[in-house]
């Protein structure tokens, strides 16, 4: 079982940067991959950005690629996105989430993902 909760959203005017933080509880952290999605008003759920277990991989979607950067701390069990140039179009609820155990790919979809925070907002203003 792992529980994990997101902190690090705000109001943030365009070109700026946020770094949110997903911590975790549960002893099996070091054994999940790790990714975060967002979802806008009236959107889907949208893939944002993995990272494999022991952090020497990651993946982005394309509307983040070159912009965001995933990377996690084993020994603090706490992953972190790093988000820089924010734009409006990034405006959404963030999840953390945890892949399923044993998993070693990474994956972009949701299904393949155990356990899920609570979100965290973050607003882009133009």
């Amino acid at each position: 079982q792992v529980q994990l909760v997101e902190s690090g959203g705000g109001l943030v005017p365009a070109g700026y940067s946020l770094t949110l933080s997903c911590a975790a509880s549960g002893r099996t952290f070091s054994g999940h991959n790790m990714g975060w999605f967002r979802q806008a008003p009236g959107k889907e759920r949208e893939f944002v950005a993995a990272i494999t277990y022991n952090g020497g991989t990651a993946d982005y979607g394309e509307a983040v690629k070159g912009r965001f950067t995933i990377y996690r701390d084993n020994a603090q069990i706490t992953v972190y996105l790093q988000m820089n140039d924010l734009k409006p179009e990034d405006t959404a609820v963030y999840y953390c989430a945890a892949g399923i155990l044993g998993l070693l790919r990474l994956s972009s979809r949701s299904s393949d993902y155990d356990y899920w925070g609570q979100g965290t907002q973050v607003t882009v203003s133009s």
